[in-house]
């Protein structure tokens, strides 16, 4: 019996994080946590409010001032954001909030706030957190934690198409660049680094279909849970 475990999923930009830790929590029947779409949406409120990125006082007044709450759909299971009673669901994927939110995450002040809250929503286990400081600073003590990669041209190629189907014109390379350059950022920052969790099981996605990758996490998954 797999029970109230908490997983943990991290790993870069475009690895299948979000398809996958939402595919994961639905299989194993527990609650999905996307603490990356918590980071958009201050990004988003960011952009519109004009704040610098670079401006931590005025970023950890946002966080304070804004009500920030995640639902899942009843349908997709997607994480359903709302910002100060808004939907901006829609809006958290944008190339401009791609381009800021490695920035804004790194931020301390933003970090502290945000990393409280997300333990907040963890809390009692029967959860699949996923992000890219999840097993390392967020929830440390989860029983199952997964790193996610894939190749950058994979990773680009992922995202492309997911722009291109939200109707966004931009070029494969200039995603990839943005993808190098976000993964340099993430692993880079002083708070809360990209980095794989001691105990960690990598997967690499290269190649994979997301129900494949699933497979893969669901099996290492009712292992631990029969080693409890």
């Amino acid at each position: 019996m797999i029970g109230r475990i908490t997983v943990a999923i991290d790993g870069p930009a475009g690895a299948g994080k979000s398809t996958v830790a939402r595919r994961l929590a639905r299989t194993l029947g527990l609650a999905y946590l996307d603490t990356g779409a918590m980071y958009r949406a201050v990004t988003w409120k960011a952009i519109r409010e004009e704040i610098d990125p670079g401006d931590g006082r005025a970023l950890a007044a946002l966080v304070d001032g804004c009500g920030l709450e995640l639902q899942a759909d009843a349908v997709t299971g997607d994480t359903v954001v709302w910002l100060d009673g808004e939907n901006v669901s829609v809006f958290l994927r944008r190339p401009e909030v791609n381009r800021l939110v490695s920035r804004v995450a790194a931020v301390p002040a933003v970090r502290e706030r945000m990393v409280g809250r997300q333990r907040q929503l963890a809390a009692g286990g029967g959860v699949v957190a996923e992000g890219r400081d999840v097993g390392t600073e967020i929830l440390p003590g989860a029983e199952v934690k997964f790193f996610l990669t894939a190749s950058v041209g994979e990773r680009a190629a992922r995202r492309w198409d997911e722009l291109r189907q939200q109707g966004f014109a931009v070029s494969r390379e200039s995603i990839e660049g943005e993808i190098r350059e976000r993964d340099r950022q993430d692993s880079q920052r002083e708070v809360g680094p990209l980095k794989m969790a001691p105990g960690a099981i990598l997967v690499d996605t290269t190649g994979k279909t997301a129900d494949e990758v699933v497979a893969i996490l669901v099996e290492h998954c009712a292992a631990d849970g029969g080693r409890r």
